[in-house]
Protein backbone atom coordinates (compact mmCIF):
# COMPACT_ATOMS: atom_id res chain seq x y z
CA UNK A 1 0.00 0.00 0.00
CA UNK A 2 1.29 3.39 -0.86
CA UNK A 3 0.56 6.75 1.02
CA UNK A 4 0.82 8.58 -2.68
CA UNK A 5 -2.07 6.88 -4.66
CA UNK A 6 -5.22 8.08 -4.34
CA UNK A 7 -6.97 4.11 -4.60
CA UNK A 8 -4.02 2.99 -2.05
CA UNK A 9 -3.89 5.58 0.51
CA UNK A 10 -4.75 4.94 4.29
CA UNK A 11 -7.68 7.37 3.81
CA UNK A 12 -9.17 6.86 0.30
CA UNK A 13 -12.29 4.77 2.11
CA UNK A 14 -13.27 7.53 3.93
CA UNK A 15 -14.21 9.59 0.73
CA UNK A 16 -17.48 6.84 0.33
CA UNK A 17 -20.12 8.85 2.32
CA UNK A 18 -21.94 5.24 3.73
CA UNK A 19 -18.47 3.69 4.57
CA UNK A 20 -17.29 6.91 6.27
CA UNK A 21 -20.92 7.41 8.26
CA UNK A 22 -20.43 3.70 9.58
CA UNK A 23 -16.85 3.89 10.51
CA UNK A 24 -17.28 7.33 12.98
CA UNK A 25 -20.66 5.92 14.03
CA UNK A 26 -18.25 2.64 15.15
CA UNK A 27 -15.29 4.67 16.36
CA UNK A 28 -18.32 6.11 18.61
CA UNK A 29 -19.31 2.77 20.09
CA UNK A 30 -15.42 1.38 20.41
CA UNK A 31 -14.74 5.00 22.62
CA UNK A 32 -17.98 3.83 24.54
CA UNK A 33 -16.92 0.23 24.82
CA UNK A 34 -13.35 1.05 26.05
CA UNK A 35 -14.81 3.33 29.13
CA UNK A 36 -17.13 0.52 29.59
CA UNK A 37 -14.04 -1.93 30.24
CA UNK A 38 -12.03 0.94 32.16
CA UNK A 39 -14.98 1.50 34.37
CA UNK A 40 -16.04 -2.37 34.97
CA UNK A 41 -12.03 -3.15 35.89
CA UNK A 42 -11.85 -0.22 38.19
CA UNK A 43 -14.90 -0.80 39.69
CA UNK A 44 -13.17 -4.07 40.73
CA UNK A 45 -9.63 -2.97 41.35
CA UNK A 46 -10.13 -2.87 44.62
CA UNK A 47 -11.82 -6.22 45.39
CA UNK A 48 -10.02 -8.51 47.35
CA UNK A 49 -8.29 -11.12 44.75
CA UNK A 50 -8.56 -8.41 42.67
CA UNK A 51 -6.00 -9.82 39.91
CA UNK A 52 -8.67 -12.84 38.71
CA UNK A 53 -11.27 -10.37 38.80
CA UNK A 54 -10.16 -7.65 36.97
CA UNK A 55 -8.88 -10.33 34.30
CA UNK A 56 -12.19 -11.97 34.26
CA UNK A 57 -13.92 -8.64 32.75
CA UNK A 58 -11.75 -8.98 29.34
CA UNK A 59 -12.68 -12.80 29.72
CA UNK A 60 -16.58 -12.13 29.83
CA UNK A 61 -16.16 -9.66 27.71
CA UNK A 62 -14.68 -12.28 25.13
CA UNK A 63 -16.14 -15.49 26.47
CA UNK A 64 -19.33 -14.62 23.96
CA UNK A 65 -16.86 -14.92 20.70
CA UNK A 66 -16.31 -18.75 21.50
CA UNK A 67 -19.87 -19.58 22.22
CA UNK A 68 -21.40 -17.80 19.50
CA UNK A 69 -18.88 -16.43 17.25
CA UNK A 70 -20.51 -18.84 14.35
CA UNK A 71 -23.53 -17.80 15.06
CA UNK A 72 -22.83 -14.11 14.15
CA UNK A 73 -21.47 -14.95 11.11
CA UNK A 74 -23.99 -17.10 10.07
CA UNK A 75 -26.92 -14.52 10.82
CA UNK A 76 -24.83 -11.99 9.30
CA UNK A 77 -24.39 -14.03 5.87
CA UNK A 78 -28.39 -15.07 6.03
CA UNK A 79 -30.00 -11.96 6.97
CA UNK A 80 -30.12 -8.27 5.99
CA UNK A 81 -27.03 -6.79 7.57
CA UNK A 82 -28.86 -3.49 8.04
CA UNK A 83 -31.40 -4.55 9.88
CA UNK A 84 -29.67 -7.26 12.05
CA UNK A 85 -27.16 -4.11 13.46
CA UNK A 86 -29.90 -2.04 14.13
CA UNK A 87 -31.74 -4.30 16.49
CA UNK A 88 -28.59 -5.62 17.84
CA UNK A 89 -27.81 -2.17 18.53
CA UNK A 90 -31.02 -1.31 20.48
CA UNK A 91 -30.85 -4.39 22.62
CA UNK A 92 -27.28 -2.87 23.56
CA UNK A 93 -28.96 0.34 24.68
CA UNK A 94 -31.36 -1.30 27.00
CA UNK A 95 -28.70 -3.54 28.59
CA UNK A 96 -26.45 -0.31 28.90
CA UNK A 97 -29.18 1.72 30.46
CA UNK A 98 -30.07 -1.10 33.23
CA UNK A 99 -26.07 -0.90 33.84
CA UNK A 100 -26.00 2.38 34.27
CA UNK A 101 -29.03 2.41 36.47
CA UNK A 102 -28.00 -0.88 39.07
CA UNK A 103 -24.39 0.79 39.27
CA UNK A 104 -25.52 4.15 40.62
CA UNK A 105 -28.05 2.67 42.99
CA UNK A 106 -25.35 0.79 44.36
CA UNK A 107 -26.30 -2.87 43.53
CA UNK A 108 -23.17 -4.26 40.96
CA UNK A 109 -21.48 -6.69 42.74
CA UNK A 110 -18.86 -8.36 40.96
CA UNK A 111 -20.97 -11.47 39.80
CA UNK A 112 -23.54 -9.37 38.45
CA UNK A 113 -20.93 -6.85 36.34
CA UNK A 114 -19.64 -9.93 34.95
CA UNK A 115 -22.89 -10.97 33.87
CA UNK A 116 -23.44 -7.58 31.75
CA UNK A 117 -19.94 -7.55 30.52
CA UNK A 118 -21.16 -11.30 28.92
CA UNK A 119 -24.23 -9.48 27.73
CA UNK A 120 -22.19 -6.75 26.33
CA UNK A 121 -19.73 -9.14 24.93
CA UNK A 122 -22.46 -10.97 22.87
CA UNK A 123 -23.51 -8.11 21.56
CA UNK A 124 -20.42 -7.18 19.91
CA UNK A 125 -20.52 -10.92 18.52
CA UNK A 126 -23.42 -10.36 16.59
CA UNK A 127 -21.70 -6.71 15.46
CA UNK A 128 -18.65 -7.33 14.47
CA UNK A 129 -19.39 -9.91 11.06
CA UNK A 130 -22.27 -7.91 10.17
CA UNK A 131 -19.99 -4.63 10.13
CA UNK A 132 -17.26 -6.16 8.80
CA UNK A 133 -18.75 -8.14 5.81
CA UNK A 134 -20.59 -4.60 4.94
CA UNK A 135 -17.00 -3.08 4.02
CA UNK A 136 -16.05 -4.85 0.77
CA UNK A 137 -19.82 -3.87 -0.21
CA UNK A 138 -19.05 -0.31 0.01
CA UNK A 139 -15.30 0.03 -0.87
CA UNK A 140 -13.49 -1.17 -4.27
CA UNK A 141 -11.12 -4.55 -3.75
CA UNK A 142 -7.93 -2.26 -3.79
CA UNK A 143 -8.85 -0.06 -0.87
CA UNK A 144 -9.85 -3.13 1.37
CA UNK A 145 -6.39 -3.25 3.21
CA UNK A 146 -6.58 0.37 3.55
CA UNK A 147 -10.45 -0.09 4.86
CA UNK A 148 -8.98 -3.16 7.25
CA UNK A 149 -6.10 -0.12 8.42
CA UNK A 150 -8.85 2.54 9.24
CA UNK A 151 -10.70 0.18 11.49
CA UNK A 152 -7.83 -0.85 13.23
CA UNK A 153 -7.08 3.03 13.21
CA UNK A 154 -10.85 3.23 14.75
CA UNK A 155 -10.26 0.83 17.69
CA UNK A 156 -7.18 2.44 18.56
CA UNK A 157 -7.96 6.01 18.61
CA UNK A 158 -11.03 4.48 20.44
CA UNK A 159 -8.60 2.94 22.84
CA UNK A 160 -6.62 6.37 23.46
CA UNK A 161 -10.37 8.80 23.52
CA UNK A 162 -12.21 5.81 25.94
CA UNK A 163 -9.71 5.65 28.82
CA UNK A 164 -9.11 9.20 29.07
CA UNK A 165 -12.53 9.92 28.89
CA UNK A 166 -13.48 6.90 31.53
CA UNK A 167 -10.59 8.12 34.30
CA UNK A 168 -12.13 12.01 34.03
CA UNK A 169 -15.53 10.94 33.97
CA UNK A 170 -14.56 8.39 37.00
CA UNK A 171 -12.44 10.78 39.29
CA UNK A 172 -15.47 13.38 38.56
CA UNK A 173 -19.00 11.47 38.96
CA UNK A 174 -18.47 7.60 39.07
CA UNK A 175 -18.47 4.82 37.09
CA UNK A 176 -22.36 4.53 36.54
CA UNK A 177 -21.54 8.19 34.78
CA UNK A 178 -19.18 6.08 32.25
CA UNK A 179 -21.54 2.97 31.57
CA UNK A 180 -24.10 5.92 30.87
CA UNK A 181 -22.18 7.39 28.19
CA UNK A 182 -21.50 3.79 26.73
CA UNK A 183 -25.39 3.40 26.33
CA UNK A 184 -25.44 6.56 25.04
CA UNK A 185 -22.54 5.61 22.25
CA UNK A 186 -24.87 2.69 21.12
CA UNK A 187 -27.76 5.07 20.15
CA UNK A 188 -25.50 7.24 17.67
CA UNK A 189 -24.97 3.65 15.89
CA UNK A 190 -28.62 3.18 15.98
CA UNK A 191 -29.57 6.94 14.09
CA UNK A 192 -26.66 6.33 11.24
CA UNK A 193 -28.32 3.00 10.48
CA UNK A 194 -31.66 4.45 10.17
CA UNK A 195 -30.34 7.71 8.20
CA UNK A 196 -28.92 5.11 5.80
CA UNK A 197 -31.00 3.82 2.76
CA UNK A 198 -29.22 1.32 0.42
CA UNK A 199 -30.23 0.96 -2.57
CA UNK A 200 -30.45 -3.14 -2.03
CA UNK A 201 -30.88 -5.21 1.07
CA UNK A 202 -27.17 -6.11 2.37
CA UNK A 203 -29.12 -9.85 2.10
CA UNK A 204 -27.71 -12.69 0.40
CA UNK A 205 -29.65 -13.94 -2.97
CA UNK A 206 -30.58 -16.90 -2.03
CA UNK A 207 -30.01 -17.00 2.43
CA UNK A 208 -28.76 -20.53 3.57
CA UNK A 209 -30.80 -22.43 6.02
CA UNK A 210 -29.26 -21.68 9.55
CA UNK A 211 -28.12 -25.03 10.45
CA UNK A 212 -26.59 -25.59 7.10
CA UNK A 213 -24.79 -22.48 6.61
CA UNK A 214 -23.16 -23.09 10.45
CA UNK A 215 -22.06 -26.06 8.87
CA UNK A 216 -20.67 -24.96 5.39
CA UNK A 217 -19.22 -22.15 7.48
CA UNK A 218 -16.91 -24.29 9.65
CA UNK A 219 -16.34 -26.88 6.65
CA UNK A 220 -14.73 -23.87 4.94
CA UNK A 221 -12.06 -22.93 7.38
CA UNK A 222 -11.02 -26.62 8.07
CA UNK A 223 -10.61 -27.41 4.53
CA UNK A 224 -9.29 -23.99 3.64
CA UNK A 225 -5.20 -24.61 4.55
CA UNK A 226 -4.55 -20.45 4.43
CA UNK A 227 -7.35 -19.70 6.62
CA UNK A 228 -6.13 -21.82 9.27
CA UNK A 229 -2.39 -20.81 9.24
CA UNK A 230 -3.68 -17.00 9.76
CA UNK A 231 -6.14 -18.29 12.48
CA UNK A 232 -3.44 -20.32 13.80
CA UNK A 233 -0.94 -17.68 13.87
CA UNK A 234 -3.08 -15.22 15.24
CA UNK A 235 -3.40 -17.23 18.62
CA UNK A 236 0.17 -17.28 19.16
CA UNK A 237 -0.12 -13.71 19.35
CA UNK A 238 -2.23 -12.79 21.04
CA UNK A 239 -2.37 -15.40 24.15
CA UNK A 240 0.89 -14.36 25.21
CA UNK A 241 -0.20 -10.62 24.10
CA UNK A 242 -2.95 -10.59 26.16
CA UNK A 243 -1.43 -10.48 29.27
CA UNK A 244 -0.71 -6.92 29.10
CA UNK A 245 -4.31 -5.77 28.39
CA UNK A 246 -5.92 -7.86 31.24
CA UNK A 247 -3.19 -7.09 34.08
CA UNK A 248 -2.67 -3.18 32.64
CA UNK A 249 -4.97 -2.66 35.73
CA UNK A 250 -2.64 -3.46 38.53
CA UNK A 251 0.65 -2.39 36.98
CA UNK A 252 -0.69 0.98 37.46
CA UNK A 253 -2.00 0.49 41.05
CA UNK A 254 0.39 -1.61 42.23
CA UNK A 255 3.70 -1.07 40.42
CA UNK A 256 2.91 2.72 39.60
CA UNK A 257 0.63 3.86 42.54
CA UNK A 258 -1.80 5.34 40.30
CA UNK A 259 -5.60 5.79 39.92
CA UNK A 260 -8.34 5.42 36.95
CA UNK A 261 -6.84 8.16 35.54
CA UNK A 262 -3.01 7.05 35.36
CA UNK A 263 -4.13 3.80 34.00
CA UNK A 264 -6.14 5.32 31.32
CA UNK A 265 -3.25 7.46 30.36
CA UNK A 266 -1.32 3.80 30.06
CA UNK A 267 -4.33 3.17 27.61
CA UNK A 268 -4.10 6.32 25.95
CA UNK A 269 -0.47 5.21 25.27
CA UNK A 270 -0.85 1.94 23.97
CA UNK A 271 -3.42 3.77 21.75
CA UNK A 272 -1.05 6.66 20.69
CA UNK A 273 1.97 4.61 19.45
CA UNK A 274 -0.90 2.34 17.52
CA UNK A 275 -2.22 5.32 15.78
CA UNK A 276 1.63 6.42 14.79
CA UNK A 277 1.81 2.94 13.50
CA UNK A 278 -1.69 2.71 11.39
CA UNK A 279 -0.23 6.16 9.58
CA UNK A 280 3.33 4.33 9.08
CA UNK A 281 1.59 0.61 8.06
CA UNK A 282 1.77 1.54 4.18
CA UNK A 283 5.28 2.41 3.81
CA UNK A 284 6.27 -0.64 5.83
CA UNK A 285 4.10 -2.58 4.12
CA UNK A 286 5.87 -1.67 0.71
CA UNK A 287 9.33 -3.05 2.24
CA UNK A 288 8.92 -6.06 4.24
CA UNK A 289 7.15 -9.20 3.50
CA UNK A 290 3.70 -10.08 5.52
CA UNK A 291 5.53 -12.87 7.43
CA UNK A 292 8.15 -10.47 8.03
CA UNK A 293 5.92 -7.81 9.27
CA UNK A 294 4.24 -10.03 11.88
CA UNK A 295 7.39 -11.53 13.24
CA UNK A 296 8.67 -7.82 13.84
CA UNK A 297 5.64 -6.93 15.57
CA UNK A 298 6.20 -10.35 17.79
CA UNK A 299 9.40 -9.92 18.72
CA UNK A 300 8.86 -5.49 19.67
CA UNK A 301 5.55 -7.12 21.64
CA UNK A 302 8.22 -9.58 23.62
CA UNK A 303 10.02 -7.00 24.35
CA UNK A 304 7.74 -4.80 25.87
CA UNK A 305 6.16 -7.30 27.88
CA UNK A 306 9.89 -7.67 29.40
CA UNK A 307 10.30 -4.13 29.45
CA UNK A 308 6.94 -2.90 31.14
CA UNK A 309 7.50 -5.05 34.83
CA UNK A 310 11.42 -4.18 34.45
CA UNK A 311 11.22 -0.43 33.80
CA UNK A 312 11.74 1.81 36.71
CA UNK A 313 9.15 4.43 36.36
CA UNK A 314 6.02 5.22 35.03
CA UNK A 315 7.97 7.69 32.50
CA UNK A 316 9.91 4.60 31.10
CA UNK A 317 6.70 2.20 30.79
CA UNK A 318 4.64 5.09 28.95
CA UNK A 319 7.49 5.45 26.49
CA UNK A 320 7.74 1.19 25.84
CA UNK A 321 3.94 1.50 25.70
CA UNK A 322 4.27 3.31 22.27
CA UNK A 323 5.90 0.92 20.45
CA UNK A 324 3.71 -1.86 22.02
CA UNK A 325 0.61 -0.23 20.25
CA UNK A 326 2.19 0.01 17.06
CA UNK A 327 3.19 -3.64 16.75
CA UNK A 328 -0.37 -4.74 18.00
CA UNK A 329 -2.38 -2.61 15.67
CA UNK A 330 0.21 -4.00 12.86
CA UNK A 331 -0.53 -7.79 13.56
CA UNK A 332 -4.06 -7.52 14.00
CA UNK A 333 -5.04 -5.13 10.87
CA UNK A 334 -2.87 -7.32 9.25
CA UNK A 335 -3.81 -10.77 9.43
CA UNK A 336 -8.00 -9.12 9.12
CA UNK A 337 -6.74 -7.77 5.79
CA UNK A 338 -5.28 -10.99 4.31
CA UNK A 339 -8.69 -12.86 5.75
CA UNK A 340 -11.11 -10.20 4.00
CA UNK A 341 -8.70 -9.86 1.15
CA UNK A 342 -9.08 -14.27 0.99
CA UNK A 343 -12.16 -15.09 2.15
CA UNK A 344 -15.03 -15.32 -0.88
CA UNK A 345 -17.69 -13.26 -0.35
CA UNK A 346 -20.11 -16.39 0.20
CA UNK A 347 -18.57 -16.90 3.53
CA UNK A 348 -16.95 -13.89 4.14
CA UNK A 349 -19.00 -13.05 7.63
CA UNK A 350 -18.98 -16.88 8.90
CA UNK A 351 -15.38 -16.54 8.17
CA UNK A 352 -14.90 -13.17 9.84
CA UNK A 353 -16.63 -14.29 12.59
CA UNK A 354 -14.57 -17.73 13.27
CA UNK A 355 -11.55 -14.92 13.29
CA UNK A 356 -13.01 -12.76 15.95
CA UNK A 357 -13.76 -16.25 17.75
CA UNK A 358 -9.81 -17.15 17.76
CA UNK A 359 -9.17 -13.26 18.38
CA UNK A 360 -11.30 -12.80 21.67
CA UNK A 361 -10.95 -15.95 22.84
CA UNK A 362 -7.13 -16.47 23.07
CA UNK A 363 -7.59 -13.28 24.52
CA UNK A 364 -9.94 -14.35 26.92
CA UNK A 365 -7.91 -17.91 27.48
CA UNK A 366 -4.98 -15.55 27.89
CA UNK A 367 -6.96 -12.94 30.36
CA UNK A 368 -7.59 -16.33 33.25
CA UNK A 369 -4.42 -17.95 32.46
CA UNK A 370 -2.64 -14.39 33.62
CA UNK A 371 -4.59 -13.49 36.04
CA UNK A 372 -4.48 -17.72 37.58
CA UNK A 373 -0.48 -16.61 37.54
CA UNK A 374 0.03 -13.11 38.70
CA UNK A 375 -2.13 -14.19 41.96
CA UNK A 376 0.15 -16.63 43.22
CA UNK A 377 3.45 -15.83 42.05
CA UNK A 378 3.06 -11.78 40.98
CA UNK A 379 3.39 -9.52 37.93
CA UNK A 380 7.24 -9.78 37.55
CA UNK A 381 7.55 -13.51 36.70
CA UNK A 382 4.11 -13.66 34.91
CA UNK A 383 4.97 -11.02 32.22
CA UNK A 384 8.39 -12.37 31.72
CA UNK A 385 7.04 -16.10 31.10
CA UNK A 386 4.17 -13.91 28.57
CA UNK A 387 7.06 -12.75 26.46
CA UNK A 388 9.09 -16.15 26.14
CA UNK A 389 6.14 -17.47 25.20
CA UNK A 390 5.77 -14.31 22.30
CA UNK A 391 9.31 -15.23 21.44
CA UNK A 392 8.70 -18.95 20.98
CA UNK A 393 5.52 -18.30 18.95
CA UNK A 394 7.84 -15.48 16.52
CA UNK A 395 10.25 -18.57 16.14
CA UNK A 396 7.69 -21.14 14.63
CA UNK A 397 7.37 -18.87 12.11
CA UNK A 398 10.42 -20.45 10.38
CA UNK A 399 8.62 -23.91 10.14
CA UNK A 400 4.74 -22.42 9.65
CA UNK A 401 4.80 -19.52 7.53
CA UNK A 402 2.11 -17.88 5.81
CA UNK A 403 1.27 -18.37 2.28
CA UNK A 404 1.60 -15.40 -0.20
CA UNK A 405 -1.61 -15.13 -1.45
CA UNK A 406 -1.40 -11.63 -3.24
CA UNK A 407 -1.89 -13.18 -7.00
CA UNK A 408 -5.00 -15.54 -5.63
CA UNK A 409 -7.72 -14.84 -7.67
CA UNK A 410 -10.51 -15.02 -5.01
CA UNK A 411 -13.20 -13.78 -7.33
CA UNK A 412 -16.57 -15.65 -7.87
CA UNK A 413 -16.88 -17.24 -11.11
CA UNK A 414 -19.05 -19.74 -12.39
CA UNK A 415 -17.24 -22.22 -14.43
CA UNK A 416 -18.91 -25.82 -13.61
CA UNK A 417 -21.64 -26.87 -16.85
CA UNK A 418 -25.03 -26.66 -15.62
CA UNK A 419 -26.00 -30.46 -15.10
CA UNK A 420 -27.85 -32.08 -18.00
CA UNK A 421 -30.41 -33.78 -16.21
CA UNK A 422 -33.45 -35.98 -17.54
CA UNK A 423 -35.55 -34.57 -14.75
CA UNK A 424 -36.07 -31.81 -11.94
CA UNK A 425 -35.32 -32.26 -8.54
CA UNK A 426 -36.67 -30.73 -5.47
CA UNK A 427 -34.08 -28.64 -4.30
CA UNK A 428 -34.23 -30.29 -0.93
CA UNK A 429 -33.74 -33.84 -2.82
CA UNK A 430 -30.28 -35.56 -1.32
CA UNK A 431 -28.07 -36.33 -0.79
CA UNK A 432 -26.44 -35.97 -4.51
CA UNK A 433 -23.52 -37.61 -4.86
CA UNK A 434 -21.42 -36.27 -7.79
CA UNK A 435 -19.26 -38.83 -10.13
CA UNK A 436 -16.26 -37.79 -12.12
CA UNK A 437 -14.45 -39.87 -14.03
CA UNK A 438 -10.98 -39.28 -15.16
CA UNK A 439 -8.48 -41.00 -17.59
CA UNK A 440 -4.78 -40.40 -16.79
CA UNK A 441 -1.74 -42.38 -18.27
CA UNK A 442 1.09 -44.05 -16.21
CA UNK A 443 3.39 -41.16 -17.07
CA UNK A 444 0.89 -38.54 -15.56
CA UNK A 445 -0.32 -40.17 -12.44
CA UNK A 446 1.63 -38.89 -9.95
CA UNK A 447 1.08 -34.69 -11.10
CA UNK A 448 -2.35 -36.51 -11.22
CA UNK A 449 -2.58 -37.45 -7.78
CA UNK A 450 -0.99 -34.44 -6.23
CA UNK A 451 -3.14 -32.24 -7.89
CA UNK A 452 -6.42 -34.28 -6.62
CA UNK A 453 -5.17 -33.38 -3.27
CA UNK A 454 -5.98 -29.79 -4.16
CA UNK A 455 -9.39 -30.74 -5.48
CA UNK A 456 -10.27 -32.77 -2.30
CA UNK A 457 -10.19 -29.10 -0.49
CA UNK A 458 -11.98 -27.50 -3.07
CA UNK A 459 -14.75 -29.64 -3.13
CA UNK A 460 -15.21 -30.50 0.75
CA UNK A 461 -14.70 -26.17 1.65
CA UNK A 462 -17.60 -25.56 -0.76
CA UNK A 463 -20.18 -28.16 0.25
CA UNK A 464 -19.22 -31.88 0.29
CA UNK A 465 -19.10 -33.74 3.20
CA UNK A 466 -17.79 -36.88 1.99
CA UNK A 467 -14.95 -36.94 -0.62
CA UNK A 468 -13.02 -40.03 -2.10
CA UNK A 469 -10.71 -41.28 -5.14
CA UNK A 470 -10.39 -44.44 -6.56
CA UNK A 471 -9.20 -46.36 -9.26
CA UNK A 472 -11.53 -48.58 -11.90
CA UNK A 473 -10.63 -51.98 -10.96
CA UNK A 474 -11.99 -53.16 -14.63
CA UNK A 475 -10.91 -49.70 -16.88
CA UNK A 476 -7.18 -49.48 -17.17
CA UNK A 477 -5.90 -45.55 -16.59
CA UNK A 478 -9.37 -44.85 -15.08
CA UNK A 479 -9.75 -42.97 -11.84
CA UNK A 480 -13.09 -42.09 -10.41
CA UNK A 481 -14.06 -39.36 -7.93
CA UNK A 482 -16.26 -38.97 -5.91
CA UNK A 483 -17.88 -36.90 -3.41
CA UNK A 484 -21.30 -36.08 -1.49
CA UNK A 485 -23.43 -32.74 -1.01
CA UNK A 486 -26.06 -32.79 1.54
CA UNK A 487 -28.80 -31.54 -0.95
CA UNK A 488 -29.46 -30.51 -4.43
CA UNK A 489 -29.77 -26.80 -3.19
CA UNK A 490 -26.57 -27.47 -1.42
CA UNK A 491 -24.84 -28.74 -4.73
CA UNK A 492 -26.47 -25.87 -6.91
CA UNK A 493 -24.56 -23.56 -4.42
CA UNK A 494 -21.39 -24.64 -5.56
CA UNK A 495 -22.15 -24.02 -9.02
CA UNK A 496 -23.30 -20.75 -8.57
CA UNK A 497 -22.16 -18.83 -6.06
CA UNK A 498 -18.84 -20.51 -3.95
CA UNK A 499 -16.22 -21.20 -6.28
CA UNK A 500 -13.46 -18.56 -7.33
CA UNK A 501 -11.10 -18.10 -9.77
CA UNK A 502 -7.99 -19.99 -7.44
CA UNK A 503 -10.39 -22.62 -7.03
CA UNK A 504 -10.72 -22.90 -11.15
CA UNK A 505 -7.09 -22.85 -11.23
CA UNK A 506 -6.77 -26.14 -9.06
CA UNK A 507 -9.87 -27.91 -10.83
CA UNK A 508 -8.25 -27.58 -14.19
CA UNK A 509 -4.57 -28.46 -13.25
CA UNK A 510 -6.12 -32.31 -12.56
CA UNK A 511 -8.40 -32.02 -15.35
CA UNK A 512 -5.71 -31.35 -18.32
CA UNK A 513 -4.27 -34.21 -17.30
CA UNK A 514 -6.89 -36.40 -18.24
CA UNK A 515 -7.07 -37.64 -21.82
CA UNK A 516 -10.46 -37.40 -22.64
CA UNK A 517 -11.60 -34.97 -20.72
CA UNK A 518 -13.21 -35.80 -17.42
CA UNK A 519 -16.97 -36.54 -17.23
CA UNK A 520 -19.67 -35.73 -14.80
CA UNK A 521 -22.65 -36.91 -13.50
CA UNK A 522 -25.01 -36.77 -10.68
CA UNK A 523 -26.97 -38.95 -8.55
CA UNK A 524 -29.30 -38.31 -6.27
CA UNK A 525 -30.96 -40.34 -3.51
CA UNK A 526 -34.26 -41.64 -4.18
CA UNK A 527 -35.76 -44.20 -1.09
CA UNK A 528 -37.60 -47.45 -2.26
CA UNK A 529 -41.01 -48.33 -1.65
Amino acid sequence: MSDTGAAESTWAPLRFGVFRALWLAVLVSNIGSWMQTVGAQWLLVHQPHAAILVSLVQTADYVPDLLFGLVGGVLADSFDRRRLLLVVQVCLFGAGVALAVLTVAGQMPPALLLTFTFLLGTGSVLTLPAYQSLVPDLVSRPQLRSASVLSSLGINLARVVGPAIAGVVIAGAGVGAVFALNAAAYLVFVFVLLAWRPSAPATPRLPERFISALRAGGRYVRYAPIVRRLLSRSAFFLVPGSALWSLLPLIASRRLGQGAAGYGLLLAALGIGAVIGALVLGRVRARLSVNVLLAAAGIVFAGVLAAVVLAGSAIAILIVLLPAGMAWMAFISTINAELQLFLPAWVRARGLSIYQMVLFGSQAFGAVLWGLLADPFGLVPTFLAAAVLMAVGVATMRFWPLAETAAMDRSTVQYWPEPNLALDPDPSSGPVVVETVYTVVPEHETRFLEAMGGVRLLRLRTGATQWGLYRDGETANQFVELFVVLSWDEHMRQHAERLTGADRQIQERAAKLSDPPPKTSHLISVEPD
